[in-house]
């Protein structure tokens, strides 16, 4: 009898050369895709536009995309992680950000922003590379409740309701968005609410 052989692994360089046409992470050498859903996708942008202006017209950083993949976790050479907003502070952009690639620095700053196909525990596995990895600030952002979840590093983690604001320190210095103005397309455009998403939301500890 022949005897059953494990899957081979896939590593960072491996990902690259995948199709553009699908967003996939690597988490532990294997392939699990990251769709996102109208709601998150008019979410993200609202926010990751409100960074993007903020950062840019105080000359704090780069904001980067969806796209941008992450290779920077402590002792897990195959996994690689797409946030749905990034950010790099200034004074940590070096010429070797540039190199061909995923990013081998960690970011300052991660968004993820929930869509109502994803799973409870593997956003939970996300926050927890990323905290591992010595993320700073991470937001979780909620559309269906209208919410985010806030970890920063060795602080406990908040919810922040609509009527609170959301702060960028220390990662963004005088940073301040209403919680809800990031989910205003949702009212502007009926858009939102109705949709449950998979298993419970995840916990702030």
């Amino acid at each position: 009898m022949s005897a059953i052989l494990d899957k081979p692994k896939l590593t960072p360089a491996d990902l690259l050369r995948l199709p553009k046409d699908r967003r996939y992470e690597l988490v532990d050498g294997e392939l699990v895709e990251k769709p996102m859903s109208a709601v998150a996708g008019a979410v993200n942008a609202k926010l990751a536009a409100c960074i993007q202006r903020y950062a840019e017209t105080n000359d704090l950083g780069l904001v980067f995309s969806t796209d941008t993949g992450y290779c920077c976790f402590p002792n897990k050479p195959n996994q690689v992680r797409k946030p749905d907003i990034s950010f790099i502070r200034r004074e940590r952009i070096t010429p070797a950000l540039w190199e061909p690639g995923h990013l081998r620095i960690r970011p300052d700053l991660v968004v993820e922003v929930v869509s109502p196909t994803d799973e409870v525990a593997e956003v939970d596995k996300r926050i927890r590379d990323y905290q591992e990895a010595g993320v700073p600030l991470i937001w979780v952002v909620h559309p269906e409740s209208r919410q985010v979840d806030v970890h920063r590093l060795g602080e406990r983690g908040e919810i922040l309701g609509e009527g609170e604001e959301l702060r960028g320190e220390p990662v963004l210095p005088g940073f301040r968005v209403a919680v809800r103005e990031i989910f205003q397309p949702l009212e502007r455009y009926g858009a939102g609410g109705g949709t449950e998403q998979h298993g419970s939301k995840p916990s702030v500890e």
